[in-house]
Order: C-alpha cells, then sequence, then structure tokens
C-alpha cells in the first residue's frame, strides 16, 4: 500500500485573510489564492523550510548523490489538513554554486530521483555552475506513490494499457469503473490531489526551500507542461527555463492519442527498417513480413498472455509500452532488437519488461507508511498508475456513458488506422479516465501569454511522442517569452543526443544566452553549425 501523507495539527487561523497575504508578501513569499475562492490559506511554514541534505540510503542511487525531502500541502486550499513529503536529489556543483537547477524527466510519472541517479553523467556540464535537483513529483515515485494494485482475485498487477473490452462498451464501462475505484482504494488520499497544477505549486515550495529567489528549470517532454504551468502561476519566479520536447497546452487527450500513435507506428517503422538489415533481427530481414510478425506478436499475447518473470502476466498491451520505451531514440534501438530477441525465441520476458519500466521492473507491492518510500517499496505500476491519474487530472473532458458506447468503435478503427500496434494501446489511455472526477481547465484555458522572463523551447522534428508542430503552437501561446530551437534530428527531446541542442541549452542555463528565436540544429553527423532559420 502507498505511504500515507502525514497529517499535522491544525494551524492558527488568522482572522483576517488580509492580514494573512500581506505577512507572507512582506516575507517574500507568495500568497497563492485557494481555489475554492474562499481567501488565502497560509502556506507559511511551507515557505520558511530549507532542505537538509544527507547521503541517500538507496542502495540503486549512486553513492556521491544526496537526498532529502521537502513538506508540502496535501491540498492547498487546505494546508492544515495533511502534508505530503517529496523526495529530492542532488549532485553538488564542483565550483561555486549560483544555486539549483531542477530536472524533470518527463512520463507523466518519470522518477526525477532515479533518473538523476541513472542518466547523471548527461548533465555534469550543468555542475559547473548549479546544483542539479531531481525531485520525485507527488503521486510518483518516492512522493506518495499512487497505484492500482491488482484485480481481486488475480495475481496480476494492474495494467494501465490491457484494453477492457473495446468491443462491449457496457462490459468496457463497468471495468473502468472497477479500475477507478482499486485505484482509489490503492493510492490513498494524495489521488484526490494529483496533476499537474498542484505538483507547479509544489515546485515554488521546493525552489523556496532550496534558498532560490528564482526558479531554474530544465524539464522533458511531460517536463515541458509542468514549465508551462509553472510559468504561468509563478511568472515573476521563472529564472532560467528551457523546455526540451514540448508538450501541448491545448489539444484533448483524445487528440494527443491520436499524434501518439501515429509518431509511435513511424518511429517503429524506423526501427524495423534498420533492424531487418541485422542477421539478429528477431523477425527476419524481408520488411514486410516484419511489420506484420509484430502485429501479429502483440495479438498473440493479448489473447494468450504469457508468465511473467517478475509475477503476474505478460500480455500484448505490456509488449506495447516496452516497445513504445524502445523507440525514444535511436541509441535504444541495439537493446530493443535484443529485448525482442529474448522474447521471440526464449520466451523471456525479462528484458522487455526492463524497457518498460526504465530499466527498473520490481515486484509489486510496497508498505503503507507516513512520509517518503525507498526504491524498494516503489509498486511495480506506479509508473502507469501516475501517467493515467495525472493526464486525467489535466484533462476536463469526461465522455458520459451515452457518448462513450456511441463512439468508442468509431475511436477504436480510428487509432488502428493510426497504427496498428500502438493504436489500441494509445485508445485505452484516454478511456481510462472515465469514471474519474473532471479535471481541471486550467491549463487548457489559462496557460498562455505568460508574463516570464524568456523560456528556452526545444522541438524536435523527428520526436515520435511530441511533434514539432506542438512545438511551434505552445511557443505561440506563451507569447513573447517564448524562444524556439529547432532540431532536425530524430528521437524523443534532443538535449541527451544532439550535441548541439546540448551545448545551447547548457549556454543558455550556465550563461543565459539564448539562440535566435527560430534558429536550428542539425541532426548529429550532418555536419554544419546552428543555423537562424528554420526553414
Amino acid at each position: 500500500m502507498p505511504a500515507v501523507p502525514r497529517t499535522r495539527p491544525a494551524l492558527r487561523r488568522c482572522a483576517d485573510a488580509g492580514a494573512v497575504a500581506l505577512a507572507l508578501l512582506g516575507a517574500g513569499l507568495p500568497a497563492a489564492v485557494s481555489d475554492t475562492g474562499g481567501g488565502q490559506p497560509d502556506l507559511t511554514r511551507f515557505y520558511r523550510q530549507k532542505v537538509r541534505w544527507t547521503a541517500c540510503k538507496d542502495v540503486e542511487l549512486p553513492k556521491d548523490m544526496q537526498c532529502a525531502r521537502v513538506t508540502v500541502p496535501l491540498d492547498y486550499a487546505q494546508p492544515a489538513a495533511g502534508t505530503l513529503d517529496l523526495a529530492l536529489s542532488r549532485y553538488r556543483a564542483t565550483g561555486r554554486s549560483r544555486g539549483s537547477v531542477l530536472l524533470n524527466f518527463g512520463g507523466p510519472g518519470g522518477s526525477g530521483v532515479s533518473g538523476l541517479g541513472q542518466q547523471g553523467k548527461d548533465f555534469l556540464g550543468l555542475t559547473n555552475g548549479y546544483d542539479v535537483v531531481g525531485f520525485d513529483p507527488r503521486g510518483v515515485g518516492r512522493s506518495s506513490p499512487v497505484s492500482c494494485g491488482a484485480p481481486e482475485g488475480s495475481p496480476d498487477a494492474a495494467s494501465a494499457g490491457e484494453p477492457p473490452g473495446l468491443g462491449r462498451p457496457p462490459a468496457l464501462m463497468k471495468a473502468l469503473k472497477q479500475l477507478t475505484l482499486r485505484c482509489t482504494r490503492n493510492s490513498g488520499p494524495v489521488l484526490a490531489h494529483i496533476g499537474t497544477v498542484n505538483a507547479s505549486r509544489d515546485l515554488d515550495v521546493i525552489r523556496q526551500a532550496l534558498g532560490d529567489s528564482k526558479l531554474n528549470y530544465l524539464g522533458f517532454s511531460y517536463g515541458t507542461r509542468l514549465g508551462a504551468v509553472y510559468a504561468a502561476q509563478f511568472p515573476h519566479n521563472v529564472g532560467r527555463m528551457a523546455l526540451d520536447g514540448v508538450d501541448t497546452l491545448t489539444e484533448s487527450l483524445a487528440e494527443q492519442g491520436v499524434a501518439g500513435a501515429r509518431g509511435q507506428q513511424t518511429a517503429l517503422d524506423d526501427f524495423l527498417d534498420w533492424c531487418v538489415t541485422d542477421l539478429g533481427c528477431p523477425f527476419g530481414q524481408d520488411r514486410r513480413k516484419a511489420g506484420e510478425a509484430v502485429v501479429r506478436l502483440v495479438r498473440s499475447l493479448d489473447k494468450d498472455p504469457v508468465p511473467s518473470d517478475f509475477g503476474g502476466s505478460f500480455s500484448g498491451q505490456d509488449l506495447v509500452a516496452a516497445i513504445g520505451q524502445g523507440l525514444y531514440g535511436k541509441e535504444l534501438w541495439p537493446a530493443l532488437e535484443r529485448a525482442l530477441a529474448t522474447l521471440v525465441e526464449d520466451g523471456d520476458t525479462r528484458a522487455v519488461e526492463n524497457l518498460a519500466s526504465g530499466g527498473h521492473a520490481l515486484p509489486q507491492g510496497h508498505r503503507r507508511g507516513a512520509g517518503l518510500v525507498d526504491g524498494s517499496e516503489i509498486p511495480a505500476d506506479n509508473l502507469s498508475a501516475a501517467l493515467m491519474a495525472i493526464n486525467c487530472a489535466d484533462d476536463p473532458d469526461r465522455p458520459s456513458a451515452e457518448r462513450l458506447t456511441r463512439d468508442v468503435a468509431r475511436l477504436d478503427e480510428e487509432y488502428q488506422r493510426a497504427s496498428p500496434v500502438f493504436g489500441r494501446f494509445r485508445l485505452t489511455q484516454v478511456l481510462l479516465c472515465y469514471g474519474r472526477p473532471r479535471g481541471t481547465g486550467f491549463i487548457r484555458e489559462e496557460v498562455k501569454d505568460v508574463p516570464s522572463a524568456r523560456m528556452l523551447l526545444v522541438g524536435t522534428r523527428g520526436d515520435p511522442a511530441t511533434p514539432y508542430s506542438w512545438t511551434v503552437e505552445t511557443a505561440k501561446r506563451l507569447g513573447p517569452s517564448a524562444v524556439v530551437l529547432d532540431n532536425r534530428g530524430d528521437g524523443h527531446t534532443g538535449y541527451t543526443s544532439s550535441t548541439c541542442v546540448h551545448a545551447k541549452v547548457d549556454d543558455f542555463l550556465l550563461y543565459g544566452t539564448l539562440p535566435p528565436d527560430g534558429s536550428s540544429c542539425p541532426a548529429d553527423g550532418d555536419g554544419g553549425a546552428v543555423t537562424d532559420s528554420p526553414d
């Protein structure tokens, strides 16, 4: 069971709400407005805390990394009702530090603590001027992780990708409602307060606890959504912010799903073009037959899942999730090929499950308790459960039972046309919001024309997950503060795959040097330097 937020004694309330706001502003702290419109909640004690770094206790984390926690309200409208502890990790600056730069590795649902531990070498350049800090947002990783548990009477972990009877709408809706109840039961109080709007507020508390007057931030994929929301909520607290693999702020989950399925299918086609040139390709050397073999494998595993090496069963949709992870960059293709070969030739699921979990396929289950959990206590389905919960909380669309019954067959056909491999998986992610409370309209309606310091937005032309068009649309929506860098390469995000993007982002974060708006980076290996025109 997940960690439960710690409850605290009720804070003494000030009789005059205006006095609370004046006291906070006088201390240099924001006075956030309650979502209920009932005045200004007192957040003073959260903004006055200071981070205390210690050696990390998790054996999976590097020994030279430090860990800490920051306490935030469970509900910002009622900060006395309970709290959450958020997990942080850092690599210290090698020289004189000008403060911290915070990283978010995306998802939603990706652990920043584990991500920094695994990919720390990619960010060593930033330690020339910053403490580099990773964090687990609420509901993620070590910060009160959400989980959907296992279906009653089944040993299997919940699979957010498993299609619950798309051809039978009444059974589908019943299964979705049962899943919602299971997620609520297994996640604890944090589930009702998850989402990017609250995560952005947490980010500002972290900034202050670190002692930074401005937030310096590098966000990838979903992390760009979090960065944009922060800039809208706290525009005057934005320092140097770089957003790589820019998310959409306006498209519905249904629209995002179709675009995502289409982009992932293109990436899979590129992978198979490469795979069939290698004698080790598990699908042979005939390109057309290789594509058909992938579809057959997914459908076969959906019909008859095989035992998982980590407990439970492994379905075709589990395989689709793993393939999607392996398509994020060409540097992952050899590992994806080997993982698929061990599955096809030996029936061994371990390698593909490790891909699906970002290299950490853990047994299901963790203990309930206050505060943080360590890596061994993170539920196996946390990534998928958090992705579902956060995306649903960020999206106000909720189809009625009547509309879902009417549209599901058409949507299934539309998604299958976008991708015979990824279509069903992406559609199911959208349908999983059915039965949950309506999400916020804040992102779609309010995150625009942001009067913040200038931000660097990186879009990659061949990105299978966040199309380049989203970078252009989001930049226009954010307004003059957004500066676009066009990465002419492939793969999801550019910082770790493009030497040009890496240099431009580091120059901005370390020295404040922005490239001209609309300039571009060539794909690695193409030669040339950054140009001043996107055409």
